[in-house]
């Protein structure tokens, strides 16, 4: 009877064990590479929950966010862990997106921020909450429409 053990590869190495990694409220940091210019960082997060303040049953929401950079912008790891943090925390869908938003802010004070978070269906209504934060002085440019340009 053949073997059922998993071939050894003739280059395969030891891997050293990994730290576990453990969710955080620190949102890590990085200079922004292109601080001339505008430009919109989004992040998609289909997969967020937390608990129910008032019943402890799970809640999920798809968070979308968009950010102008200013001088900084969040590292996406620590942004992992950030919303991890959130998974036994009972909170309401307000106030969970609107510390979202002003965790990001204290953490890079970007030029323009924007989160817009579907929570899915609780007692059959489903809920949307967007938030958003322009730095003061701050305007976007122009939109331009390349549409007609053909």
């Amino acid at each position: 009877m053949p073997s059922r053990r998993t071939p050894k590869l003739l280059n395969e190495r030891p891997v050293p064990p990994v730290p576990p990694t453990l969710p955080s409220k620190d949102l890590q940091v990085f200079e922004n590479l292109a601080p001339e210019r505008d430009y919109v960082i989004r992040f998609d997060v289909p997969e967020f929950t937390c608990l129910c303040p008032l019943t402890g049953q799970p809640d999920f929401a798809h968070f979308q966010i968009e950010i102008v950079p200013d001088r900084l912008c969040v590292e996406t790891k620590s942004l992992k862990l950030y919303f991890w943090s959130f998974r036994n925390e009972g909170a309401f869908h307000e106030r969970v997106t609107n510390t979202i938003a002003s965790d990001l802010v204290r953490a890079i004070a970007p030029r323009f921020l924007r989160i817009h978070a579907d929570w899915y269906v609780r007692g059959g209504i489903r809920t949307y909450v967007t938030v958003e934060h322009r730095k003061k002085g701050w305007k976007p440019a122009p939109r331009v429409d390349l549409a007609g340009l053909g």
